[in-house]
């Protein structure tokens, strides 16, 4: 359901990091006004508004009221609620991963939104920067994919495991690659200074005999997020940190992609991309389902984990 006006009228449901920078992008956007922001911490609210010149929101639905969207970028195990109450009243929604914390309530969000026709879009950045190289552009099926995220330790997204928090991100380019129905799936899991496990390994098998091995870690003691993709005529080596790659594939993909808009600021891409579905009804870019695949492979990793 297109709105086919000059203006997106937005508000932002959270003013963290992720909600702060969704914020300045609303608010830097020709197609876009932002209307305000929504927290439950009022004074972080503020501080963001005062900040972009916008009204902060003590009542999340009279937010979402005004709008004729939302960017949801509340505490992961928040973002059912939140969107929840966007799509029930009519509203279009920008969710920033993973799309609910389970996967049943994955489905009735993207229930929801499809019975309004209304565009529920999910943020894994990472594939706007893949489709800068050009590797969804790739017809051959990769043979293995070998996956390391590892992040520093941080007080920020502890209410769900490094699998949900972290590793979702590459488990939504596998899933993505991906040309096979999964068939296996193996995982262990360590906590180290939470509850909720801190580090954890995942192998996964395809019905064509695809691959995946994915580590992930909030507890690293430096950044690193390598991907090495497989292909019968050779590997590509992806450095998401320095937007590098190494290419022995053949496959002519973009050596400046780095310097791509998309790849360069992938949650600016994200909004942008989001603000067109909407406006002009073009693809979503990352479609609830995607988010939802994800999601429910991160929470199949958890069981097998022991979580």
């Amino acid at each position: 359901m297109a709105i086919h006006d000059t203006q997106l009228k937005a508000g932002v449901i959270g003013a963290g990091v992720f909600g702060g920078h969704h914020a300045r992008k609303y608010a830097g956007s020709g197609r876009a006004q932002l209307i305000g922001v929504f927290d439950v911490n009022a004074e972080r609210a503020g501080a963001l508004a005062q900040e972009l010149g916008t009204q902060a929101y003590t009542d999340m639905s009279a937010l979402i009221e005004a709008c004729d969207a939302v960017t949801v970028a509340s505490p992961a195990m928040a973002h059912y609620d939140g969107v929840k109450a966007a799509l029930s009243a009519g509203r279009h929604v920008l969710v920033e991963k993973p799309l609910a914390d389970t996967a049943a309530r994955g489905e009735e969000l993207i229930s929801i939104a499809r019975s309004r026709d209304l565009v529920l879009q999910v943020g894994h950045q990472e594939r706007f920067v893949f489709n800068a190289m050009g590797v969804f552009d790739i017809k051959d099926a990769p043979r293995r994919i070998a996956a390391r995220r590892m992040g520093l330790r941080s007080a920020r997204n502890l209410d769900v495991s490094v699998t949900v928090d972290l590793m979702i991100h590459d488990l939504d380019l596998v899933m993505a690659l991906a040309q096979a129905p999964m068939t296996g799936l193996e995982a262990s899991a360590r906590k180290i200074f939470t509850d909720l496990p801190d580090a954890a390994e995942a192998q996964l098998t395809f019905a064509d005999s695809f691959e995946a091995h994915l580590e992930s870690s909030r507890a690293a003691e430096a950044l690193d997020r390598v991907m090495r993709i497989d292909f019968d005529s050779g590997f590509l080596e992806v450095d998401f940190v320095a937007k590098t790659f190494i290419n022995e594939t053949g496959y002519d993909l973009n050596p400046d992609f780095a310097d791509d808009p998309k790849a360069k600021d992938s949650l600016g891409a994200n909004v942008n991309a989001f603000i067109e579905s909407v406006l002009d009804g073009t693809p979503v870019a990352v479609p609830a389902e995607a988010g939802l695949a994800a999601l429910a492979v991160a929470r199949e990793i958890d069981r097998a984990a022991g979580v």
